[in-house]
């Protein structure tokens, strides 16, 4: 049996039938311009490996065969991705599931998550301040980070501030590069976690949404509040199963595969994050805060925590409070003292996103009674006002995207 995902489609073939060759007889979107003689590269697969209840296939490394000659010229070459095989070139001799990576997609799935108008007042945890810094002498012993803090108490009434030994190690640098003026950046009223060089107008948030079959992200100003951009992938994790319980099965199965699950969302991020950057014309380094959400099994991977413990009753979350840390703590990579926010998950299945809703909505302020909905793979309804509020959730993944569907496909292009 060969399963190819994202598509879901899948066949038998007979032992030796190259990757490609199935792939076409099945309909599988994947790319080749060159006829198959591992010139043009763009047939790349990634072989899943372990059990896979849901298609009862046990997919081993040794069902696909070894590297042929062309694909080892290739790779000398071209520098082929690790864990990456040429379909053209790689052949069947077992049970496999297959995934086709978007960029060996001919007609890839265009991800549109827009964030649409809503008002807000505007109160961001990170602040700008230029301050001009007294110089020193010999006749005032003060450190550079205190002639800093004086300025930012003089001109800003900013007091008590801290700051951390990873931007301790750059302001002697920066206020002479500076001479003497610069820009500050205050986390929370409390803490100082950048310092630029002169005058440095401004910085940028990400809200990321990571969903079971998609992530989305939207770049914030924030100083204006301005969306500047928006953008989203699919979810890589896809391949080890198309909604949250086949993932977590998967787990159940194969022990210690979590590490693997988030590896792969934490580098759809991090890629998701750089391309939204370069669309802005930014750095990705002037992202200073990154606030998540997601679904409680999501919430967990992007973590790294196993999900295991969600697979069944009594559906026990491993924490229930935000979580602040900073974002190379995740293996992400943005300012070196950037910070993530990881809003808390509501109860074993409504996570995070749900949380976020209900935040942006304010529905504990009305007196009305109000309505939310989120429908995606998992969907929440949360009902209330100020008084009190209800929630619930329910997999939706088997109407939109073909779980357990026998007759149909997940509703993509």
């Amino acid at each position: 049996m060969v399963v190819f995902t994202p598509s879901g489609r899948r066949g038998r073939f007979a032992i030796g039938t190259p990757v490609l060759q199935a792939a076409r007889a099945l309909g599988v979107d994947l790319d080749s311009v060159c006829g198959g003689r591992a010139m043009c590269g763009r047939c790349q697969i990634e072989l899943s490996t372990g059990s896979f209840a849901k298609h009862g296939v046990e997919s081993r490394a040794e069902h696909l065969s070894s590297f042929s000659p062309l694909e080892i010229n290739y790779s000398k070459a071209h520098d082929l991705i690790e864990g990456r095989r040429l379909g053209c070139s790689v052949k069947i001799l077992g049970d496999v599931i297959i995934d086709v990576p978007p960029e060996s997609q001919v007609h890839r799935q265009v991800v549109r998550k827009r964030a649409e108008v809503h008002d807000i007042n505007l109160d961001p945890v990170i602040r700008m301040y230029y301050v001009e810094v007294q110089e020193p002498n010999m006749y005032d012993p003060s450190g550079d980070l205190q002639r800093i803090k004086d300025a930012l108490e003089f001109e800003w009434r900013l007091e008590n501030l801290t700051c951390d030994l990873r931007q301790i190690q750059r302001v002697q640098t920066t206020l002479r590069e500076g001479e003497w003026r610069v820009t500050v950046a205050v986390h929370d009223a409390t803490q100082i976690v950048a310092v630029w060089p002169g005058f440095k107008g401004n910085a940028y948030g990400l809200a990321i949404d990571v969903g079971s079959t998609t992530i989305a992200a939207h770049l914030c100003d924030l100083s204006s509040g301005e969306v500047v951009e928006s953008a989203g992938i699919m979810n890589p994790q896809i391949r080890f199963g198309e909604d949250l319980m086949s993932r977590v099965s998967y787990l159940m199965m194969n022990p210690g595969k979590e590490e693997t699950l988030t590896s792969e969302v934490r580098k759809s991020i991090q890629k998701l994050s750089e391309d939204v950057a370069a669309s802005a014309g930014i750095e990705v380094t002037d992202i200073l805060d990154v606030v998540f959400v997601g679904n409680p099994v999501m919430h967990h991977l992007l973590l790294g925590i196993s999900p295991v413990e969600l697979g069944g009753a009594p559906f026990a979350l491993a924490t229930d409070q935000a979580v602040s840390i900073w974002t190379n703590e995740l293996d992400l990579s943005y300012h070196y003292n950037a910070r993530a926010f990881v809003l808390p998950c509501i109860a074993g299945h409504v996570g995070a996103d749900a949380a976020g809703m209900v935040l942006s909505e304010q529905p504990y302020m009305r007196d009305e009674m109000t309505l939310l909905v989120d429908i995606g793979t998992n969907a929440e309804i949360i009902l209330g006002n100020r008084h009190r509020m209800l929630a619930a959730s329910s997999p939706t993944g088997p109407a939109f995207e073909g779980a357990q569907i026998s007759s149909g496909q997940r509703a993509a292009p």
